[in-house]
């Protein structure tokens, strides 16, 4: 009988333009697993998957384009305008991602598997990590950040940032902080001394 492999899962999170793509870059370049919540919410709404079926019969056919494909503006328009909606479609869609990341995790070979969020803390995401890493940066850098690479207007991205999680509340509950308000050198440098606390970790708990 084969032994069951014990996966050792670290969330990343931070707010938007924090830096949480050059953190996994980083990581993937040591050969760790990225399983990314923002491309799972993309692949269980596909053409044919539950999720999308679901929300063509709760919200109607006109949500869904000619091709058979999400019309995401027009969900958008519906969801930003009505709590109700929204909580309807996350009712659908939360359970199907969360289900699509527990078999990425699963199907993981490295030696630590990482989930990267931005909902991380705020879902019940956060249950399937052994461990969280916040990646933080100021709010103004994050406002330059993402307007630079976004090219939207600073009033979008403060709108995006209020949504989010609260930056002390964000860091409260993190378990490691890598900061990063300087270069990329300084960045990769805290995430080499993480990189190998987690392997130390992933090692002990296998």
């Amino acid at each position: 009988m084969q032994a069951e492999v014990i996966m050792f899962v670290v969330g990343i999170t931070g707010g938007i333009g924090s830096g949480k793509s050059a953190a996994t870059d980083y990581l993937a370049h040591q050969g760790i697993t990225i399983v990314d919540a923002d491309l799972a919410s993309r692949v269980v709404v596909e053409p044919g998957q539950p999720a999308l079926l679901a929300i063509a019969e709760h919200f109607g056919k006109h949500v869904i384009t000619d091709d058979g494909a999400l019309d995401r503006r027009a969900l958008r328009e519906i969801v930003f305008a009505d709590p109700d909606a929204l909580k309807a479609l996350e009712g659908i869609t939360h359970p199907a991602i969360g289900d699509e990341l527990r078999r990425q995790i699963a199907a993981s070979q490295s030696a630590y598997t990482v989930l990267v969020s931005p909902l991380l803390l705020e879902t019940s995401q956060k249950e399937l990590v052994d461990r969280v890493l916040v990646i933080d940066a100021p709010a103004e850098l994050q406002v330059e950040r993402t307007m630079t690479r976004d090219q939207v207007p600073e009033a979008q991205v403060a709108a995006i940032m209020k949504a989010q999680l609260e930056r002390t509340k964000r860091l409260d509950q993190a378990d490691d902080v890598a900061e990063n308000h300087g270069s990329l050198e300084a960045l990769h440098e805290q995430l080499q001394v993480l990189h190998q606390r987690y392997l130390e970790l992933a090692q002990a708990t296998s």
